[in-house]
């Protein structure tokens, strides 16, 4: 085998200016592909941390049909009591359910006593929330970082909003609330921070302590509409939700005896994630032609090597060596051409990645500024390093084939 690989590895370096070019080609597509494998999953963990980690949480637990009409903030389809009981029982018990966060959500009408304007808040318990959704801190562009979140009497205010109404931290604002019989209240409150908004559902909403919330819409049981929850490890999102489905369902049932809840990942609540999809198909498309260059390169160079080599091809059948050995000698060129382009390709796909993190890119996505940190994973470098020298043993299937079957006496007589 070694005289084997010895042997294609001179017939390579015979023509050194063909193999130099068909293996620039192949290290070029292994390349661009790892960089682009790199950068987009760097853009998509930035994106999927940004959503869950500052509004969502990687799980939401609702009441059944409460999605439906989440736009327009449904007062009337709370999770009662003793529903909220039973999902914290089960969140307690999941082995990877490393916090949550119970919410009350309303939209109300935001004044500073000067004009008015309409606001979708979240009433929150402050030390929940910063455990289920701990980048939402860090969205305070304006007011106290390090106190609690959001304190009674308190109102962090969306960017936007503090904008459009003139409004700094400090200033008394008013906001007043229609509950579920139709009853209007309001209360004052004094701007706790500023947030910055970021894409996504729940961007631009505002904050306020849950008891709050549950003063303004005149609750009289501690009732929520939301609970978000954090993973230890997003990893384990599918099993995980697969185990609290079963559990919920098990558990809370209306009077028809069906699921009165339902759980959702953050995928299912974000627009964001159809963006995932189409980065993951347009992957696929760049390792369709990362195969179609290497399969295209090598077997043109194959085909050239036996063409111009039939009388050697033909010298060697003559000696008596066997088909077999002349087809795995010209596999062994394909491979190995595939196996040098692929590995500098991999080498100089590491150092460009490298520089980038030395050297971020940032860029705007909207109203943000995404910072690329793109990193590659050796499972990910693996795989590409085994598809380009499985297709260059596969480009080199066909012309070793045609190579082992020449007659020898024809190729002696080839000019």
């Amino acid at each position: 085998m070694s005289q084997t690989l010895t042997l294609a590895a001179r017939n390579l370096m015979r023509y050194r200016r063909r193999t130099l070019l068909t293996a620039l080609l192949i290290t070029l597509g292994v390349l661009a592909l790892l960089l682009f494998v790199a950068a987009a999953g760097s853009f998509k963990q930035t994106m999927v941390g940004s959503i869950t980690d500052s509004m969502l949480g990687h799980l939401q637990v609702h009441r059944k049909g409460y999605t439906a009409s989440m736009d327009n903030l449904p007062l009337t389809m709370n999770l009662q009591p003793r529903a909220v009981g039973l999902i914290e029982d089960a969140l307690k018990a999941d082995p990877a359910v490393a916090a949550y966060s119970k919410r009350v959500k309303l939209g109300a009408m935001f004044s500073n006593f000067e004009q008015n304007s309409s606001v979708r808040l979240n009433g929150i318990d402050a030390a929940a929330e910063d455990a289920a959704v701990p980048a939402l801190r860090g969205r305070i562009i304006d007011g106290d970082k390090t106190g609690p979140l959001v304190s009674p009497g308190k109102v962090l205010v969306p960017a936007l909003l503090a904008k459009g109404m003139n409004v700094k931290v400090g200033d008394p604002v008013v906001l007043v609330a229609t509950n579920t019989q139709g009853s209007v209240n309001g209360k004052t409150f004094t701007v706790g921070g500023i947030l910055e908004g970021i894409t996504g559902p729940g961007g631009r909403d505002g904050y306020i302590d849950i008891a709050d919330a549950r003063e303004l819409l005149r609750m009289d049981k501690e009732e929520v509409m939301e609970v978000a929850v954090r993973l230890k490890d997003i990893d384990l999102l599918p099993a995980t939700q697969k185990r609290l489905v079963a559990a919920l369902d098990g558990s809370i049932r209306n009077k028809e005896d069906k699921p009165a809840t339902e759980l959702h990942t953050w995928a299912e609540l974000s627009p964001f994630a159809n963006i995932v999809k189409m980065i993951d198909m347009m992957t696929v498309f760049i390792r369709i032609m990362l195969v179609a260059i290497v399969l295209v390169s090598v077997m043109n160079v194959m085909l050239m090597a036996v063409y111009e080599r039939i009388r050697e091809i033909g010298t060697l059948a003559a000696i008596g060596t066997q088909p077999r050995k002349l087809m795995a000698i010209f596999l062994s060129e394909g491979l190995l051409l595939g196996l040098v382009g692929a590995v500098v390709g991999v080498a100089l796909s590491y150092a460009v990645v490298a520089a980038l993190n030395v050297w971020p890119v940032v860029f705007a996505f909207g109203r943000e500024q995404i910072t690329l940190h793109p990193t590659l994973a050796g499972a990910e470098v693996l795989g590409v390093l085994v598809l380009a020298v499985l297709v260059s043993g596969l480009a080199s299937l066909q012309p070793a084939w045609r190579a082992a079957r020449m007659d020898p006496i024809e190729a002696l007589r080839h000019v």
